[in-house]
């Protein structure tokens, strides 16, 4: 028996409380029970704070799917069917135990009485460098030419802090903080019009990691996240995640099966990964560690035709201040592994070619040792990159000089992160150059040698046209719209509820090239309620939509 509604009357009554406070009602308040049933899937997740698309489970990880921006548009004019796989390695990985500094052995041991490997059980990439027993399954893809390191990657005054050094790696911004991702600002003018019109296919998906930067944009995160691989599995295996059909038949449960069908209606590309999900396998056993459950899931979607260009997964636990030895090694030994066996997997299907794989963390660890046999916050870190499209083995940029540290124990950086993030999106993605310069906040990066560039795809500079600019402003208890025409044409500006039904009509007319402002309340002939809107502009065969709060 449901008593839920019953129960939370009489309680809100016996307390003396009002029945109905406007949007802080209870469930209860009649009032609010109607507005809460007219709630849609981007209400909801905007209460959740994912607007957006939403996010789901597979295979036991965070999923979030990207919504549409530049990128893909980008992407798809690229004609390229690249792929690009980010491995976030959280906590600060360090790099003097994943490439050992052979050709300065005698200060690393030094500097690591407890924690350092022995020369004679590394395997010797070169003369200078070498990787520990735990990487061992990594020889094979150093052989073959299908991995590359890149030294000393880091940026100007490095931030020792897990959450700004996270949020510095993802919005590609030292300097200043700021809340928008490398990849969101692609993400948030591709389809400018996703508010109401969502893309088919996810251009981005995210495993784990789910309060990083890297895929939001200005108005909104653009990224759906689920808690583990199991859930994320299940997605995939079935196309929905709650089930919709046992709740109880009462008020509670009404709003139960709403909220649960909100939810799986959210997951717009549930289907879309069910599909290519089901159309593959993995030709290979991964295995149950962190990330070898991922990249299996990863490697499933990429045989089974998704479409998706960008993935996003993560290894944990990088955090090693104490007992480093072993539990560094465990998780050098998941990367691996894991690596190891989704290249074997892409290439069972002759797809290694087109899958570029890349680790990044948000910091190194320091040269010396502490007093609990790990390592304390450092700076630079290597990268290290995965695939059969680097055409060869080799390092890029200078390996720091592990004798020549600053006050805190740490070497300089040699390689600034973002000239990786610029190569890659340039010359593994086909990224237009301008573009680029423009999302790195209008820097121009010296490119890295990595072994592939965009001539070998046969493909021209990207033409991208300038965006069209236009926001929400607010003075008092007014909310505003304000954009620039780029030319005489006829506007239509209309505003939609949450549920994506028009609400009324903003403007219809021809408007004069030059800025222009809209009063909503005035505009829109109707009463509306305080709270979140949609508005699309609409001009010359084009739309552009953008949450707006009325006051």
């Amino acid at each position: 028996m449901c008593k839920h509604d019953h129960n939370s009357k009489n309680n809100a009554q016996k307390k003396g409380q009002k029945l109905h406070k406007g949007p802080s009602a209870k469930i209860t308040d009649q009032h609010h029970d109607q507005e809460h049933s007219t709630w849609s899937r981007r209400s909801f997740m905007q209460a959740l704070g994912l607007v957006g698309t939403g996010s789901i489970m597979v295979g036991g990880s965070n999923l979030s799917a990207a919504a549409p921006s530049r990128l893909t548009t980008a992407l798809a004019n690229a004609d390229s069917d690249r792929i690009l796989v980010l491995i976030r390695l959280k906590g600060g990985n360090d790099g003097l135990n994943t490439i050992v500094p052979i050709y300065d052995y005698d200060f690393y041991a030094q500097s690591r009485p407890t924690i350092r490997y022995q020369e004679n059980e590394l395997y010797n990439l070169s003369s200078d460098f070498g990787i520990p027993p735990s990487m061992d399954p990594l020889q094979s893809l150093w052989g073959n030419g299908q991995m590359k390191v890149v030294h000393g990657v880091g940026y100007p005054d490095s931030s020792l802090s897990h959450f700004r050094g996270s949020d510095i790696w993802a919005s590609a911004q030292p300097e200043e903080v700021d809340d928008t991702g490398v990849f969101g600002r692609y993400f948030e003018d591709l389809f400018p019009d996703f508010l109401i019109n969502p893309p088919d296919i996810p251009p981005a998906i995210q495993i784990g990691s789910s309060g990083n930067l890297i895929f939001d944009g200005d108005d909104a995160k653009y990224a759906f996240s689920v808690a583990n691989p199991q859930q994320l599995e299940s997605i995939a295996e079935n196309g929905v995640l709650h089930d919709v059909t046992n709740i109880p038949d009462c008020t509670f449960g009404d709003q139960l099966g709403f909220m649960r069908s909100s939810i799986n209606t959210s997951f717009t590309y549930a289907g879309t990964i069910n599909e290519a999900y089901e159309s593959a396998s993995n030709a290979v056993e991964y295995g149950e560690g962190q990330l070898a459950r991922q990249l299996a899931i990863v490697a499933r979607m990429i045989k089974g035709g998704l479409g998706t260009q960008v993935y996003l997964v993560t290894l944990g636990s990088f955090d090693t201040h104490a007992n480093q030895l072993e539990d560094h090694g465990q998780l050098l030994s998941d990367l691996s592994t894991s690596v190891k066996n989704f290249y074997d997997d892409l290439n069972s299907a002759g797809m290694g070619e087109d899958v570029l794989s890349m680790t990044f963390s948000e910091f190194g660890r320091r040269i010396e040792e502490n007093g609990s046999n790990g390592t304390d916050h450092g700076t630079a870190s290597p990268i290290l990159m995965f695939g059969n499209g680097l055409n060869d083995q080799g390092f890029v940029g200078t390996h720091p000089d592990i004798q020549s540290t600053d006050e805190t124990g740490n070497p300089a950086f040699t390689t600034d992160f973002r000239q990786v993030y610029s190569t890659v999106l340039k010359q593994w993605l086909c990224i237009d150059e301008n573009l680029v310069d423009q999302i790195l906040f209008g820097q121009t990066y010296e490119a890295l040698d990595l072994g592939f560039n965009c001539e070998a795809l046969g493909v021209d500079d990207v033409a991208i046209a300038g965006g069209f600019q236009h926001l929400a402003t607010y003075q008092g208890d007014q909310t505003f719209i304000e954009y620039t025409m780029p030319t005489t044409a006829r506007v239509t500006v209309t505003l939609f509820n949450l549920l994506g039904q028009e609400v009324g009509k903003l403007k219809d007319e021809f408007s004069l090239e030059g800025p222009q402002r809209i009063n909503v309340k005035q505009s829109v002939r109707t009463r509306l309620r305080t709270g979140q809107y949609i508005y699309r502009i609409s001009f010359n065969g084009k739309s552009y939509s953008k949450s707006i709060l009325v006051r």
